[in-house]
């Protein structure tokens, strides 16, 4: 499945004489899009093949990948269960699936959760922890957070297509690495592959040196806003006004910071006259409920 690559028109790029596309994986589903699909793909018909019945995932109370597991699950008659980092969620959980959307429509597709606490949640890649799981909930077919693992890497290399070859850049937004790996492996010689973290921790570069076959690549780490799941005003404003110029809607999470990292690179001529660059839409756009939410409890300006 290849998706579109739209051509965005801006002023800054007209001045810089630089071109930019965006690719639109967010277009493949509402919930299980961009990177989600790619990554479940081959790790969901490896669970078909084995012939597991249920699969076992991990994630925060707004995550994509987790609501993309639940979702593709139920599409392909897998049981689902999510481990939830929180176990407060767990205290009142017909509220807390009331007011969170990401939740809601997990369980609305027949996944079922086990909260932990924030200390249980940071070793769950322990053996230990994983034997607990298997005593208590019977056999499973794992998915690490985020779906990162050799067969989400296959599955992200097809994102770029033969066409795909005419850019000089390929940019993406980075959260476990998984992704930008796959778009490593499936570039071509003369692209450079640009990465922005969506989060502030330092491990990035070697969990994508784990997977990632070249080493044409680089991470730009000063648009992360302060962090995972963290955003401004600034950003919201910015992902308003890209939609209005472009009719892009992007996620504050992943996408918008980098789409605001690249203009701000392209601004400070980051890039040489005439390159053309391709953006990768991820998705994710799921997110913004819950984010809207927070940003109307605090009489901010919210997504539109």
């Amino acid at each position: 499945m290849s998706t579109r690559n739209q051509s965005i028109f801006l002023p800054i790029l007209a001045e810089k004489q630089v071109e930019l596309f965006i690719k639109r994986e967010d277009e493949i589903h509402p919930f299980v899009s961009g990177n989600k699909f790619r990554k479940l793909k081959y790790n969901l018909q490896e669970a078909k093949n084995q012939s597991y019945k249920t699969l076992v995932t991990f994630g925060g109370a707004f995550s994509n990948h987790i609501v993309a597991t639940a979702v593709a699950g139920k599409i392909m008659g897998f049981k689902t269960i999510g481990i939830i980092r929180g176990d407060e969620l767990a205290m009142n959980f017909q509220q807390t699936i009331l007011e969170n959307p990401t939740l809601h429509e997990a369980h609305k597709n027949g996944m079922t959760f086990e909260f932990v606490s924030r200390e249980i949640y940071r070793n769950k890649t322990s053996t230990i922890f994983l034997e607990e799981l298997k005593q208590k909930l019977g056999d499973f077919y794992l998915i690490p957070e985020g779906g990162t693992n050799e067969l989400a890497i296959r599955g992200c290399e097809e994102i770029l297509v033969a066409e795909d070859s005419i850019f000089d850049y390929i940019c993406c937004a980075v959260g476990t690495g998984g992704t930008i790996s796959g778009f490593i492996n499936a570039s071509e010689n003369h692209q450079k592959v640009i990465g922005f973290p969506a989060l502030k921790e330092d491990f990035l570069s070697s969990e994508i040196e784990k997977y990632a076959k070249k080493s044409n690549w680089e991470l730009q780490t000063n648009f992360h806003f302060g962090g995972y799941a963290k955003y401004n005003q600034t950003l919201i404003r910015f992902i308003n006004d890209f939609k209005k110029e472009t009719n892009v809607l992007l996620d504050p999470i992943y996408t918008a910071k980098m789409i605001f990292g690249l203009l701000e690179i392209i601004k400070n001529d980051g890039f040489q006259k005439e390159s053309k660059i391709l953006a990768i839409h991820t998705g994710g756009l799921q997110g913004i409920q819950g984010v809207n939410q927070k940003l109307q409890k605090n009489n901010e300006e919210i997504i539109h």
